[in-house]
């Protein structure tokens, strides 16, 4: 845990996978062939605190969609790589475009799509319901599941690491 603790001290970029950690994974179509996913609202205010403490977010998912586009343009989270299924290419190309190193990068992923990047990354986390090769490969698995409160815990636990929970919760407690 104190290693898993000082690696999210260092945390400058998180980085989401989304089927599976910022949804529960499951898609639901409907009879036109939509796809309907569910979000968590405590995941999406826990990673807008994360933002304005200074921790830029990511993601990058394997399946395209407009709604991922308009949640993460909900949460002002600006770096978005979709239908991208070699994930290492687009974490470089996202390196290259924020100036961050590896080490100083976070990431969330839950499949053996997401090895290549949790395996580089300074901060690699899970939930308790990823694939077993996944989790015994990271630094933290969060004892929420995928899209029920996994990225809220983990923005938490990101914020406590860095020393800034109590700040973030401040403009609430008054």
């Amino acid at each position: 845990m104190e290693d898993a603790i000082a690696r999210a001290a260092q945390v400058r970029l998180m980085i989401f996978d989304v089927d599976g950690i910022l949804t529960d994974g499951s898609l639901h179509y409907g009879p036109d062939g939509e796809v309907i996913k569910t979000f968590n609202v405590l995941d999406g205010h826990g990673i807008k605190l994360l933002q304005q403490s200074g921790v830029a977010a990511a993601i990058i998912s394997a399946r395209k969609s407009d709604i991922v586009a308009r949640r993460a343009a909900d949460l002002g989270i600006r770096h978005l790589f979709q239908g991208v299924h070699d994930k290492l290419a687009a974490f470089r190309q996202l390196l290259e475009h924020t100036a961050i190193a590896a080490e100083h990068c976070g990431f969330i992923g839950d499949d053996v799509i997401d090895l290549p990047v949790l395996t580089r990354v300074g901060f690699a986390a899970s939930v308790p319901n990823a694939h077993p090769e996944v989790r015994s490969r990271v630094h933290h698995v969060t004892q929420a599941a995928g899209g029920r409160g996994a990225a809220r815990e983990l923005c938490d636990f990101i914020l406590r690491a860095q020393g800034n929970y109590e700040t973030a919760l401040a403009p609430y407690l008054q």
